[in-house]
């Protein structure tokens, strides 16, 4: 009998924590590493949600709580749904959660079972292959092209449809591409949802990034569309566009209380409960007005940043990016400077084994971390099925503007410097 179960060699990761090793390698050299990485803001939780939450601490609201979430904190979460979809739910709809990470795993263990198909955008947030080859489901992605800003049509999804599918996943603001799904996208996609669907397959919707758009774009979800709301595991949270990822607050709202019972259900058996204290910030930072400036303040930073950084990567022989609508990554394609740095021909030299371990794409990735301290990720880092040929590095810009700048400049550094590369696969050896 063997000492680990056979399901963990099924079972993936998120490379933007992994290649923490490989940057604190470097850190360790001596090397100033600019983190371009980890999908986190630069800015830190608001004061007047900070207080919220020491007041209800030094006030002893310490203890457990309800597994499913304080009552004020799901009716908080439930008027923001009326609000920003247009949808009533009701607080026993909701199901809080730590982060926004585990109500992936509680969609895959509720609804899917082993060899049911699960639709999902490629590139996207890397957890959503992970579970679907931990639980035996056939994945079908779709693969995203740069050509349509990395969106999808309702024609694409339809013949990625069958008999089969029991779950598709939508992220919009996407990461890694910051891809946004129009209005009129979402329509379509419910129309064929309507027609070609089960009524009990489901529709995991990550709107983690809805505050996160640019160009005076306002947030769409399919949550909002006819037919939808009783089909769509809506999922938020505040890591991403309230910059409060360390509190772990995230939410789900389930199609039926049935449906929220079994998540309680997950909760009880994993977590207990979210601490109430940190709930109440929560709260607050839908019902205190002085919330959306905050919010204002640290997207025009954002913006600001992609209207510089994009201009500056297109100026770098080899790479193109688009513009991208939301979240807070670039995500350009280096196909050209794989071929500058003869980087493809590295990877074909390489041993069938070390394919394994990485891509094109993953060696520049490396490169330009051990040779010139610029942490990114690659595009296999965001879905590795089916991405053969598809050479990108995902940026993330919650940085300061003085290390993006010097961060691209390091890159630009970087594309000229094909000894450097050869030189770094003989001595490094990575991926032996």
């Amino acid at each position: 009998m063997a000492l680990l179960a056979n399901r963990l060699t099924n079972l993936g990761t998120e490379n933007a924590f992994k290649v923490g090793e490989d940057i604190q390698t470097c850190v360790d050299r001596g090397m100033d590493v600019i983190k371009f990485n980890l999908g986190a803001p630069d800015f830190r939780s608001a004061p007047h949600l900070n207080q919220v939450s020491i007041t209800e601490l030094e006030a002893g609201n310490s203890g457990y709580c309800d597994p499913a979430g304080i009552a004020s904190f799901r009716q908080a979460i439930a008027n923001h749904v009326r609000l920003s979809r247009g949808i009533d739910v009701t607080p026993d709809q909701v199901i809080v959660t730590p982060g926004a990470k585990p109500p992936i795993g509680y969609t895959f263990q509720t609804y899917v079972n082993p060899g049911d198909e699960v639709v999902y955008p490629s590139p996207g947030f890397p957890i959503y292959e992970s579970w679907v080859t931990f639980v035996g489901a056939t994945p079908v992605p779709i693969q995203l092209s740069e050509d349509t800003g990395f969106a999808f049509t309702a024609e694409e999804l339809a013949a990625h449809l069958t008999e089969r599918t029991k779950l598709i996943i939508l992220c919009s603001p996407s990461n890694p591409t910051g891809g946004v799904l129009s209005r009129e996208n979402l329509r379509d996609i419910a129309n064929v949802i309507r027609d070609r669907c089960r009524p009990d397959v489901r529709i995991y919707a990550d709107e983690i990034y809805e505050h996160i758009l640019f160009d005076g774009q306002k947030h769409h979800s399919i949550f909002s569309e006819e037919g939808m709301p009783e089909r769509t595991v809506l999922v938020s949270g505040h890591s991403k566009g309230f910059a409060m990822t360390g509190w772990r607050l995230g939410w789900a709202v389930l199609p039926t209380t049935d449906e929220a019972a079994i998540f309680k259900q997950l909760n009880i058996n994993t977590i207990s409960c979210v601490p109430p204290f940190l709930q109440e910030g929560g709260r607050a930072a839908y019902e205190d007005p002085s919330t959306i400036k905050t919010v204002s303040e640290m997207v025009t930073a954002f913006e600001r940043r992609r209207d510089w950084v994009v201009p500056a990567l297109n100026s770098i022989t080899g790479v193109t990016c688009q513009l991208p609508k939301g979240s807070f990554y670039v995500f350009p394609n280096v196909a050209g400077v794989c071929d500058k740095l003869g980087i493809f021909e590295a990877y074909e030299a390489l041993s069938s084994t070390a394919k394994r371990k990485t891509t094109p794409g993953g060696m520049l990735q490396m490169f330009l971390l051990y040779r010139y301290g610029v942490a990114t990720m690659d595009r296999a880092s965001f879905g590795r099925i089916g991405s053969e040929g598809q050479h990108f590095l995902r940026l993330s810009i919650a940085n300061s503007m003085d290390d993006i700048q010097r961060g691209i400049a390091r890159i630009k550094e970087a594309v000229d410097d094909s000894n450097g590369f050869t030189n770094f696969v003989k001595e490094e050896r990575l991926w032996d």
